[in-house]
Order: structure tokens, then sequence, then C-alpha cells
């Protein structure tokens, strides 16, 4: 089984290879038949392998040596039980519909080749992330899918919005990645190991230690490892406040938004936290951080996408509020329900992702909703695989997203983490904001009246006409479009019926942990009779009728008062200007921090650089050099007279200093 093992992340880095290297030669039909054989070779090895793995064939163990230092050997490694699985077989089942849809997405876009050169690439990043068994190569596929999706996002590199987009999420990400590597540091310092099993057996031993960071206070080690590890986690899964990157990350092409957003790499953080339940279980103050910044992100992250106009967007936002839930999740102890929400939502937010690059093809590339409107009579198989999308996101049964979100919920009601209460509220009321904003897009875009010449303040550009100045009305994408929305809008509906085995059963083995003092997980499984008889509970439940209260409110504002909206906008306009502003954190990380950050460098350039180095040490000291040397050469004259007038007065100060130590002396 090795050999396969390694044949899942091999196949797709091959792919990128040839399409990269010889894309010229192979043209664009050979890029995407190698790139999209190497991805569905890697997700059938998957299945054979998941297969294997839940007749209880678990592998741990290293795959070569890659550098030996005194006593400690550095190897590349698998961990191959039941979270990997899952991972592997959700991460290339979405490149995979990724792929065959980038087919008719990018078919007239130059960079054909290399744009598949680069999903297949990622596709091996996030691989060998999962599979990794050891912190080094899990570090190594964490930068490693954070070097692709810089390339991904600004892959029109003559765009300059999409330059700032990819700069701004490779610095944002990096500001994580120094927590992710201080965590990883402190690993090995303490626990004199990088390999998982090692760290995890030996982390009960470590509970009680602590560290000295500032002055005098002591922390609890685990404490601090687990919160710098959640650091990182806040950078790839787009927790407040390193969630700024996100959004402008739709700057790239529409399918980079569904690989990067729904099943990879924004899912990593979540899935390393659930990997290293062993060490979170050991720490209430860190499970505690991780619920209050979820709770943050899930609920005021929400909040924005109600006044968002750019279809992507809605999305991009939707994203970050489902990954506020999965974390929210982590910090109940409820590991299990979060990387459930994370397997549904792979499904549904790839769904909305792909609807969305969808309707763009049909509108020409217009991706502001203002412009659309009545199309689901123009593209039915979009409209329908979009609604499907939008119902599980907003958590209604029996969809997919009511199970994993109810969930969660519930995780928040019954847990004794600090921080808990505060989470199910906003998390409930989280419920009624994803209906609003899911059904706000499916009504806004695809029913009502067509908008498709419509003016837009701040814009002058033009509709797109023909040459007779006529519209072009939109239609269907093509099949290579369609199919794969068709095959991820299937689990988008019934993947929520593993909720029994992958929550409350057996699904996760050994690779997920619960400690006794976390009975989160434990108490929902007692309340727990089958997945209809949830769904019926769920009527006599408020998260349900906030639900449905949402997806009246976007009913009544869009379609049967469609002008409430404009009114609604300009009697709140304070709140939807800060809405709109995403609360000012874009302003303040621009102008306080890069701004400050150019100032201060500035300041060191000129002040310290010009000014005390070179103008004050260096300059300086050869100045005085200088004026030590013209005072000394007006007592080099060459005259006997001065000499000896010199001495003179030589003599007469030796003589003054010993007559007057002599007088102090008697």
């Amino acid at each position: 089984m090795k050999s396969l093992y390694l044949l899942v992340p091999l196949a797709p880095l091959a792919g990128a290879i040839i399409a990269g290297l010889f894309g010229r030669a192979i043209g664009r039909a050979g890029a995407h038949t190698v790139t999209i054989l190497g991805v569905l070779v890697s997700f059938l090895a998957s299945l054979v392998i998941a297969a294997d793995d839940m007749n209880g064939n678990v592998f741990n163990g290293p795959v070569y040596t890659w550098l030996t230092t005194g006593d400690i050997a550095i190897q590349i490694g698998f961990l191959i039980d039941e979270l990997t699985v899952m991972m592997m077989v959700v991460v290339t089942f979405v490149s995979l519909m990724v792929h065959l849809y980038t087919i008719g997405y990018m078919a007239d876009d130059p960079g054909y080749q290399r744009f598949f050169s680069y999903i297949s690439l990622f596709t091996f990043s996030m691989l060998m992330l999962v599979m990794s068994n050891n912190f080094l190569q899990l570090f190594f596929g964490w930068e490693a899918v954070g070097l692709v999706s810089y390339l991904l996002i600004g892959f029109w590199y003559t765009k300059p919005t999409a330059i700032y987009a990819n700069l701004k999420a490779f610095i944002v990400n990096r500001v994580g990645d120094f927590g992710f590597l201080l965590g990883i540091g402190l690993v090995f310092a303490y626990f004199g190991s990088l390999d998982y099993a090692e760290v995890f057996a030996a982390a009960p031993g470590h509970a009680g230690d602590t560290i000295n960071i500032l002055g005098q206070s002591e922390w609890m080690l685990l404490s601090v490892i687990c919160i710098c590890l959640f650091i990182g986690a806040m950078g790839k899964s787009a927790q407040f406040p390193l969630h700024v990157w996100l959004p402008d990350s739709m700057e790239g092409p529409t399918p980079i938004s569904a690989l990067i957003h729904a099943a990879t790499m924004v899912t990593a953080g979540i899935f390393m936290v659930a990997r290293m339940s062993p060490l979170f279980e050991l720490s209430d103050t860190a499970l505690s951080f991780v619920m209050i910044i979820g709770a943050i992100t899930m609920f005021f992250m929400a909040l924005i996408a109600i006044v968002q106009y750019d279809i992507k967007r809605v999305v991009a936002y939707s994203t970050l509020s489902q990954l506020g839930y999965m974390t929210v999740a982590l910090g109940a102890s409820a590991y299990g329900a979060a990387v459930f929400h994370l397997f549904t939502h792979a499904f549904f937010k790839a769904v909305l992702f792909l609807g969305a690059g969808s309707v763009i093809i049909a509108m020409h590339h217009e991706q502001d909703m203002r412009r659309m409107g009545g199309l689901r009579k123009y593209m039915p198989i979009t409209y329908l695989t979009v609604l499907i999308g939008a119902i599980a996101n907003a958590g209604l049964p029996p969809f997919a997203g009511f199970f994993s979100k109810e969930t969660i919920v519930e995780a928040l009601h019954v847990s004794n983490i600090p921080g808990a209460g505060f989470a199910y509220v906003l998390a409930a009321a989280g419920i009624f904001v994803s209906a609003l904003y899911s059904f706000r897009l499916v009504f806004y875009a695809f029913h009502g009246k067509e908008r498709f010449d419509a003016e837009i303040p701040g814009r002058e550009e033009d509709p797109h006409h023909d040459d007779h100045g006529e519209h072009l009305p939109p239609k269907e994408s093509p099949w290579v479009v369609t199919v794969p929305l068709v095959l991820l809008a299937i689990p988008s509906v019934c993947a929520g019926f593993l909720l029994g085995d992958m929550v409350y059963g057996d699904f996760f083995g050994d690779s997920i942990y619960y400690s006794d003092a976390h009975p989160t997980v434990a108490t929902l499984a007692s309340h727990f009779h089958g997945h209809w008889a949830m769904v019926v509970h769920a009527f006599t439940t408020l998260p349900f009728w906030l639900g449905v209260a949402g997806l009246a409110t976007a009913w009544f504002f869009y379609i049967v008062r469609p002008d409430l909206p404009g009114v609604v906008r300009e009697k709140f306009g304070f709140f939807v200007r800060i809405l709109e502003n995403k609360y000012g954190l874009d302003d303040f990380n621009q102008n306080v921090l890069a701004n400050g950050a150019v100032l201060l460098g500035k300041g060191l350039w000129k002040g310290g650089d010009g000014k005390l180095i070179d103008g004050l040490i260096v300059n300086g000291s050869a100045k005085a050099v200088g004026v030590f040397a013209r005072v000394m050469r007006l007592f080099q004259t060459g005259f006997v007279s001065q000499y000896a007038f010199v001495m003179i007065i030589g003599v007469l100060v030796v003589l003054s200093l010993w007559i007057y130590r002599l007088w102090y002396a008697i």
C-alpha cells in the first residue's frame, strides 16, 4: 500500500510538472488531459486507500529520510488514518471537479496551460499537508499551499487589483505562519521530537509545565503552544482579524475561488486543529480562545455578506462565516462536528462558487448582481444547483448543511468551555443571517425582472452588447461547467446523512481525541435518535425558525417589495457604511500597519541609516579625524622656537599639577 500512498500526491505533481514545463509542446488539450488524469488517479487511489483504512489498516511511518543531524532524523512520512482519508477523498474529488470546470471557464485565457499546472500543483501541496505524520512535513505543505495560492490569486498578473490581492494574502498569511512556526519550535524544544505520535504520547506529561514569556508571569506551556499553532490557523482559515485576505482573493479566476475556499486551503487550519486535538484537549484556555475568535468571525463576517453586490464576494464572506462555525466547534471540543461541517461545506460551497462562475460566464464576466435578475429561465441547471447550495448553506433541513450546522449549535449549547454561551448566541443569530444572504443571492440574481442594462452608480463601463448595440442574452454554460455543478450538488443534498457515523459513531477512530473533561460530543450522542428524528425535532428548535425567518426576509425584500432594500440602506446608512467598509479593518491595516511600517522604514532609513550611521558614525568619525589632524598640524611647523615654547608650557603644566597635589597633601 505504501506505493499507493505515494501515488496520491505524486500523480497531481507529475501532471503539474508536465503541464508547466511542456505546456507549449503538448498544447491546451494535452495540458488539461495530463492534469485531470493525474487528479483522477489520485482520487481513485484515495478511494481504495479509504476502503482499506475503514477495514482498520492504519498506516503511520516514514517514506524516506530527508536528512540526519546528530541523533535527529528528519523524515518524510505519512499518517493514513480516518481523518486523513476523509480529507484525501474530499480534496481530490473537489479538485477533480474544479479541473473539469476549468476547461470551460478558462477556454479563452492565454494562460490556460499555466493555470492547469498551478491548480494541479496546489492539489499536490494540500495532499502533502493532510497526509503528513510530523510537524515539519505539515509546515512544508502549509507553506506550499500558501505559495501556490499566491500564484493563483495573482494569476492575471497584469491586473493591479489581482497583484494587490495576492500580496495581501501572502503577507497576512506570513503573520499567521510566524505564530505557527513559533508553536512548532516550542514543540521541538520541549518535546524533543516533531513526530505526531511521539508528541501526542508525551503531551499529558507536560500538562503542568509552565513557560516564562514576559516578566515574571508564568504561562502554561501547552496553552502557549496551542495558541501559537492556532494563530497559524487564523491566517490559513481566515479567522478574525487575519481574515482580510480572503474577500480580496476573489480577484483570481473563479475555479480558484472554489478550490481554495471550499475544501482545501482555508480548511487546512480546521484540519490542523482537529489533528492536534490531543494537545488542545489539555488546555481550556486555548479552546476558549479558539471559540471566541470563531464566534466573532462567524457572525460579523456574515453581516458583511448582506450588503455585498459582487456575487463572488457574497460567497466569499459566506465562506468566512462557515469557517467560523467550524472554528467554534473546535473550541467547544466538538472536533468531529467541525470536521463534519468541513466535509459538507466543501460540496455546497464549491457549488456556490462554481455556480457564481457559471453566471459570470453567461453575463459576459459581469459580477455585479445589480445587472442580473431573471436568470433562472436562461440558466435552469445553474439555478437549480445554486439553489441547492444556498439551502445547504442556510442550514435548512434535510440538506447537508442542516445536519452539520445544527450539530455545531447544539454542541455550543451543551459545552462547558468558557465562552460557549457567547458563541451560542452568535451562532444562532448567524443562522438567520446565513439564510438571509444565501437567498438574497438566489432571489437577486435569478428571480425578479431582468436588469442587464442597469446603470450602476460609480461605474462608467457599459454592459456587454453585440456589434448592433443589443444586449447579448445569457445562456446556460457548457457541459464541462454544468456537470461538475450537478456532481457537487448531489452530496450537498445527501452528505448530511453521514452525521451518525462521522460525529457520533466510530468513523474517526483514534484520529480525533476527546478528553473526559469535555463531554460535549458524548452529551450530544445521548440525544441523537437518527437523522429523520433530528429533522422532525428541528421544527421545534429556535435555529430552524431563525433560518426560515432569514429566508422569508429575503423573499419579502427581493421578491415582494424589491424597493425596500434601497429604503433600508437610506434609513440605516450609518450601519450600512460600517458593513460596506468592512468595519474599517482594511483601512486600519493600510493606514496604520502598512503605512506605519513604511513611515517607520523611512525614519530608520533617513534618521537611523542616513543621519546616525552614515552622518554621525561614519562621516562624523572621518570629520573628527580631520579636525584633530588640522589641530595637530598647528604644532608640527618645523620651527625649533615653537617646539621649545611648547615644551616650556608642558613643563609648567606638569609643575602646576605637582604643586596642586602637594598643597592638598600637606
